[in-house]
């Protein structure tokens, strides 16, 4: 019953194939393969555009040198509250950024909203010399609460970084799991929609360790490649960080994985949900569960064995708060047999 995280999970066994294939014989080095060539192409097909796609090996780095290819170091990037840039990364984006900010703005869904980024620019503005102007805006698809922004959603933001002369950047962490959740186009739910620079994350959901950088509009990545290398993300055998894309890409993989781990995660919500005991703090929308519930019911999930986080409190609600993630090898099984010991553990509390 392990619900800790997505990053927990086990690489699917169609990734760890391509890794052995990839394994055969010599092949240029940095990215000049043809494994590489050919997850670019596929990627250009997949988001019906010509993009420019950089593989590196974590979501950190994705994040942290997209953003740093956007801002000078003298300026600021929006964001959520409770990002995974601003929360999890140990001052990655501000260090590769060179010293530009992060503004933080909250919120009680995880989901950035136009008129905030209308007040930040106003009163960067207003500050003149003295105050960071910001130049790009970081949104969390699916946010850090596991709440999904929506086509239209995105396309708000989008507009409102244009009238602002702002750049739109997406970690896309889960982006296959939100993409899951509204039926739509990657296409629709990034360049289409607005979004400049898309971090495609493939780890969480199967992938061993890889993510790309995607730049809709080529000329933006300009530099990109030596912050890479100086950096230290530049793999030099980089055809072992594409042969995973390469699997995960072909025959929806990527798809199959994100929409099992949200079935999952739709179960559980249900199960939980008929309990009386807990409360979801945010609607289920993609794989990550917010639920808050009874100390006692806690200590009875982790003594049968179940694994998952104890969260921040959040305002308004006086029981803890944890968070349940499903993955894409997590079975029916584990979610009943947690469902199982949740609903003992309530009637003895209703006793």
């Amino acid at each position: 019953m392990n619900f800790a995280s997505d990053n927990t999970a086990p690489a699917s066994p169609e990734i760890l194939a391509a890794l052995a294939a990839a394994n055969q014989g010599a092949m240029p080095s940095y990215g000049a393969d043809p494994i590489t060539a050919r997850v670019r192409a596929r990627l250009n097909e997949l988001f019906g555009t010509e993009l420019l796609a950089h593989p590196v090996g974590t979501g950190t780095a994705a994040n942290a040198l997209a953003l740093a290819t956007l801002v000078h170091p003298y300026g600021a990037v929006i964001c959520a509250e409770e990002a995974h840039i601003a929360t999890d990364e140990c001052g990655a984006p501000e260090f590769f950024m060179g010293g530009a900010k992060l503004i933080s703005l909250p919120n009680d869904d995880g989901k950035l909203l136009p008129g905030q980024i209308d007040a930040v620019m106003a009163r960067a503005r207003d500050g003149g010399v003295h105050h960071v102007l910001p130049e790009a805006v970081s949104i969390t698809q699916a946010t850090e609460w596991g709440t999904v922004y929506t086509p239209d959603e995105i396309a708000a933001i989008g507009a409102a970084c244009r009238a602002h002369g702002l750049r739109l950047h997406m970690d896309g962490a889960r982006f296959a799991n939100a993409m899951v959740h509204l039926g739509c186009t990657p296409a629709a739910l990034s360049w289409q929609a607005g979004v400049d620079v898309l971090s495609f994350g493939a780890t969480k959901n199967g992938a061993l360790a890889a993510e790309a950088v995607l730049f809709f509009d080529p000329a933006m990545a300009e530099g990109f490649e030596r912050r890479r290398k100086r950096g230290g993300h530049l793999w030099s055998k980089l055809r072992y960080v594409s042969a995973q894309f390469d699997a995960y890409l072909v025959d929806d993989l990527w798809l199959r994985n994100a929409g099992h781990a949200n079935r999952l995660a739709a179960r559980l919500a249900d199960g939980l949900g008929a309990l009386g005991t807990v409360r979801m703090v945010q609607t289920v929308q993609a794989n990550e569960l917010f639920v808050a519930m009874p100390a006692s019911l806690i200590t009875a999930l982790h003594d049968a064995g179940a694994h998952f986080y104890e969260w921040i409190a959040v305002p308004g609600i006086d029981l803890p708060v944890v968070r349940l993630v499903t993955a894409h090898s997590t079975t029916a099984d584990e979610v009943d047999k947690f469902l199982s010991v949740a609903a003992a553990a309530s009637r003895r509390l209703a006793a």
